[in-house]
């Protein structure tokens, strides 16, 4: 079972959601070669959107990938490949060069249910540039069943490479992965499967093996668990228990000794109680992030209160 899995490394993409994106290059330099050193197959580098459909005058390289600015940071391509991630509306055709021209090597895209048909559309022009591909289906514990239904039918019939479930709301446990890959195996047999998981209920570690032991090829995952609110399933847990001869523990173990430690003290991620409330009830954790912010962040009998309530708006829980 070992060989079909691969494990895609989005500390600098979603991890980037935690601290405004604020990466050095000699950590993403020495991210990549680590991750390269310990056998993972992709890392993502960050967003591919663009700057002007955003009005941002002082675009982040992290969040706003510039090719010329890739070729110099990774100058040699090693053994893990490089993906980015583009949101619908935000990502300008004129900014992606053909795949033989670029440092990347897959583009992912990411939408909700209602949008796939626009997620299909770059996915396709990603394609017939060379790229590999993924469609991102977020927030899947909230898609409605027909819609879902009705989004596979055209997804089976898309050049599109491999097809993620994601549990953007940290609120899937075990029995809910399964049954979603068991969905989707038997609604789109002709494509591979993708898992990101958060751990607003530390389930994100758990949920990944599920869908792994069910088969599903691609597992995101991040160094450290760093990644938005409560975090993402952490890299060095798949490459310790994924018995895979080529994953490799010590490269990552140094740049958590290295880089993480730190910046675990400078930014806040992982297992919080607000995000914790928010994944139980199945809501967006930008609520939980924004009171965390405020000056009530550690009042959590008061921000569950707030959040419970069947009128609760993020304008009602944050104020």
């Amino acid at each position: 079972m070992n060989d079909h899995s691969k494990i895609l490394d989005c500390t600098i993409r979603d991890g980037g959601l935690v601290n405004n994106w604020d990466f050095s290059v000699e950590f993403v330099q020495d991210l990549y070669n680590g991750l390269s050193a310990a056998g993972v197959e992709y890392m993502e580098i960050g967003y591919k959107n663009s700057a002007k459909l955003l009005n941002v005058s002082e675009p982040n390289p992290w969040r706003f990938l510039d090719d010329n600015f890739l070729k110099e940071i990774i100058p040699e391509k090693k053994f893990t490949k490089l993906s980015a991630l583009v949101d619908i509306g935000r990502v300008d055709p004129s900014d992606i060069l053909p795949r033989e021209q670029s440092v990347l090597d897959m583009i992912r895209v990411a939408c909700y249910i209602r949008e796939v048909n626009k997620g299909l559309e770059l996915v396709q022009m990603f394609h017939d540039l060379g790229y590999e591909t993924s469609l991102n289906i977020m927030a899947l514990s909230s898609a409605p069943e027909h819609q879902l239904i009705e989004a596979f039918e055209m997804v089976k019939e898309s050049p599109v490479d491999v097809v993620y479930i994601v549990d953007s709301f940290g609120s899937l446990e075990p029995a809910d992965i399964e049954h979603q890959v068991n969905k989707f195996q038997s609604m789109i047999p002709n494509k591979q499967l993708g898992v990101h998981t958060h751990n607003n209920m530390q389930l994100a570690f758990a949920n990944t093996l599920t869908a792994f032991q069910n088969g599903v090829a691609f597992l995101d995952s991040s160094v450290y668990g760093m990644g938005r609110a409560a975090g993402n399933c952490n890299t060095e847990l798949l490459i310790s228990y994924i018995p895979k001869p080529s994953y490799e523990l010590k490269p990552v173990l140094s740049i958590i000794e290295k880089y993480m430690l730190d910046m675990r003290q400078k930014w806040e991620w992982g297992y919080i109680i607000p995000y914790m409330i928010s994944g139980v009830l199945n809501e967006h954790p930008r609520v939980a992030m924004a009171y965390r912010d405020s000056a009530d962040r550690d009042r959590f009998v008061d921000f569950y209160e707030k959040v419970a309530r069947p009128e609760a708006t993020f304008a009602t829980v944050t104020k």
